[in-house]
């Protein structure tokens, strides 16, 4: 399995639809950077927010997420209140081929902020918009900018394809099209 460069990425998205909208080239001017780059892709985050609240005192659990935990947002700055995250979408959506698998790790001009973006990895053949999870660990309100960069992925592409896709298990967040909350 190996890392893939800059010129595969651009082929599989313009050839295979594998990022859309896809940005050719690193964009910086006055932004968090997003768009192509060496070994990766650098996504953006859409302008839609789930920004969690405890105003209902709602424990945190996994196998029975109550939506109520959430004050949906849409804007061009989300204010992510202290110790708390919020979840987003990207600006893109991704077509994974059978054969690739991403990483998704935060941009660090967020990180050196105490601003923190986990992504699960992309398995092949998943497809959507990516949910993305992004916590303020600072004691102090945090800002994220829509449209603009906020994390990079990474395709590993496989020498062989694998015996079963997330298609193929018909997995639960395939084709999402918006922030989609955990589910079982």
């Amino acid at each position: 399995m190996g890392l893939k460069p800059d010129h595969w990425i651009r082929k599989q998205a313009l050839e295979q639809g594998m990022i859309e909208p896809f940005a050719d080239n690193q964009v910086r001017d006055g932004v968090i950077s997003f768009g192509l780059s060496s070994y990766g892709y650098d996504i953006r985050v859409a302008e839609e927010f789930k920004i969690f609240t405890n105003v209902y005192s709602a424990v945190v659990d996994p196998k029975n997420f109550d939506p109520n935990s959430m004050v949906d947002f849409k804007g061009e700055i989300c204010v992510i209140p202290p110790n708390s995250f919020a979840l987003a979408r990207t600006v893109e959506y991704f077509r994974i081929p059978r054969d690739v698998l991403t990483v998704c790790l935060g941009k660090s001009t967020y990180a050196r902020c105490g601003i923190i973006v986990n992504v699960t990895p992309f398995e092949p053949e998943w497809e959507g918009y990516v949910t993305l999870e992004i916590s303020n660990t600072t004691p102090l309100p945090a800002r994220i900018y829509a449209n603009e960069g906020i994390a990079q992925v990474l395709f590993f592409q496989a020498d062989e394809v694998c015996d079963v896709s997330y298609a193929d298990k018909k997995g639960k967040y395939q084709k999402q099209e918006a922030i989609v909350l955990p589910k079982i």
